[in-house]
């Protein structure tokens, strides 16, 4: 997704986010840009595809891109990527449901009859997403984004927010629960912090306020 930026000096420079469904972080994250973009924020934000599995494998194993059914990620994975390519006007909603799917209702990216249910529910036709995923591009794009964040980038988890020449993984504990204007502040922040500090190398809290 898109949008034009406004053309203002405060404007946010265009940026990158990776993800993979299994991640609860990457669900925080990319909870706050979907409820921002929905609420107006004018980001121009690419959705970047990286496989935790892949980014995983020890030396010598062989490449999720090579038995992805063997994956507990790669089919949803590639559903959201046929989504966010052919189908761009959807693409939150189904996003937002395909992270709903695994850590609000406990499903299993695999179960593709799951899958069909989230995508059907946010008005996509599930028939056409699985014959797209069978076609195999999905599979391909799906590899060369995660292959082009790791050299370009060193990208290694989810979520990483990408600046320009910065790659900073970035875990956000909070859910925007719907707050549009609290969601684009959060993802606001951090993009600058990404642009504006690079030499900033890590900020940690040392405990998580209970």
């Amino acid at each position: 997704m898109s949008p034009t930026t406004t053309p203002d000096n405060s404007a946010l420079p265009a940026f990158e986010v990776t993800w993979d469904y299994r991640c609860p972080f990457a669900r925080n994250a990319h909870e706050h840009l979907v409820a921002a973009l929905e609420g107006g924020a004018p980001f121009e934000v690419t959705f970047v595809g990286y496989s935790l599995s892949q980014g995983h494998l020890e030396e010598g194993e062989t490449p999720v891109w090579d038995e992805p059914d063997k994956d507990s990620g790669i089919l949803a994975m590639q559903a959201g990527i046929v989504v966010r390519d052919k189908l761009p006007e959807m693409f939150l909603p189904v996003h937002r449901g395909l992270f709903a799917l695994r850590h609000d209702e406990g499903g299993d990216l695999r179960d593709e009859g799951a899958l069909r249910k989230v995508l059907e529910a946010n008005g996509v036709d599930a028939d056409f997403v699985f014959s797209e995923i069978e076609s195999g591009w999905p599979l391909q794009s799906f590899r060369a984004e995660h292959e082009r964040g790791v050299a370009g980038h060193e990208v290694w988890g989810v979520p990483t927010f990408i600046v320009g020449d910065q790659a900073v993984f970035v875990r956000v504990m909070t859910r925007p629960d719907g707050d549009g204007e609290a969601a684009r502040s959060t993802i606001e922040r951090i993009v600058r912090l990404v642009s504006e500090m690079p030499e900033l190398n890590e900020f940690k809290h040392t405990s998580i306020p209970r």
